[in-house]
């Protein structure tokens, strides 16, 4: 498929191939609800005859929906339905402020690759904190909810057990969850915590399959723990992931970080507005990121509302919390 574009002030026309009608329908949607969906979004007017498009807008803007129009036209051609949440996460890509790094095309965006296929993150800062989770030993992945933290987390530590680079997964969470007992639940402490580490079984079920993960399991290759049965462990050559981190104490925080040995690398992701720990008790994500934010060798990448990559109406909901929150400061 080719892209040919003229650019003249504040419109930007190019035609996408090779020509299909079944294909532009599909690209289009039903009553033009793609092309209108882009329009909201992006602040631009599109308009087309076949295969021929003109956008109009700011050169910016005009050129992000030409990137988006074509990525979904490739979408298209592998056989794929198109659908609105299809169209919303390239959208994330096409966030206003990071058009420029959407027309970078000497950069290269990085996938992961797990057993049952590759995942590429979607948009700036996901691609950006990937890439800190290759280079750096220890990451804090820091947002809302539906951001991609743990699964992209999740992935890269499935690809580097695969490649060898690491001979163990410990995925971990704190046993402190929405203000929750868990005295009140039936079992013992395994099957106590196992409901709130059940996110993360359900990323490595679809990156593994079922069967792989339970024999990995069954192996200790991959476990998945609350986080108190880390501590007096050193982990070496490992990949670590502290979920939820928001709901760990200041010394649970630093006693986690200190399991990291030789080899091995952790990935910490919370949310500092999520916090479910007793009142007057600050969190250890929230001291973590103070003490340790000039630490060479540590990464931090810091996600918002416009990188949720779930329903579009989560990344509203997200957005009206934090107004709601900043008005409350104020009062």
């Amino acid at each position: 498929m080719n892209a040919h574009q003229n650019i003249e002030g504040d419109i930007c026309r190019f035609t996408l191939e090779p020509e299909d009608t079944r294909r532009f329908a599909e690209l289009c949607g039903q009553f033009n609800q793609h092309l209108k969906q882009i329009e909201e979004r992006l602040g631009v007017n599109i308009r087309n005859r076949g295969n021929a498009f003109t956008v109009t807008g700011d050169n910016g803007r005009a050129h992000a929906t030409r990137e988006i129009l074509t990525h979904l036209y490739r979408e298209t051609g592998k056989q794929e339905e198109l659908t609105p949440d299809t169209v919303h996460l390239f959208l994330q890509e096409s966030a206003i402020e990071s058009v420029s790094d959407l027309t970078q095309e000497n950069e290269q965006p990085v996938t992961l690759r797990t057993r049952k296929g590759t995942i590429t993150p979607r948009g700036h800062n996901q691609q950006r904190y990937v890439k800190s989770i290759l280079q750096h030993d220890i990451n804090f992945g820091i947002g809302p909810a539906g951001t991609g933290k743990t699964y992209l987390a999740v992935a890269c530590a499935v690809q580097a057990l695969l490649e060898e680079k690491v001979r163990r997964i410990l995925l971990v969470r704190p046993a402190v969850e929405a203000g929750e007992k868990l005295g009140f639940l039936p079992g013992d402490l395994s099957q106590k915590i196992d409901p709130y580490l059940r996110p993360l079984y359900d990323a490595l079920y679809e990156m593994l399959g079922f069967e792989q993960v339970e024999k990995l399991i069954d192996k200790n290759v991959i476990e998945v723990a609350p986080l108190a049965y880390m501590r007096g462990r050193t982990l070496n050559n490992s990949f670590i992931i502290l979920d939820e981190s928001q709901n760990t104490t200041q010394e649970q925080m630093k006693m986690f970080l200190t399991r990291i040995g030789f080899g091995s690398t952790a990935v910490v992701t919370g949310d500092i507005t999520q916090v479910d720990l007793p009142r007057g008790t600050r969190s250890g994500l929230a001291n973590g990121i103070d003490v340790l934010k000039d630490v060479d060798g540590i990464g931090f990448t810091w996600f918002t509302a416009k990188d949720v990559v779930r329903h579009p109406l989560v990344q509203r909901i997200v957005q009206a919390y934090d107004r709601h929150d900043r008005s409350g400061e104020k009062q």
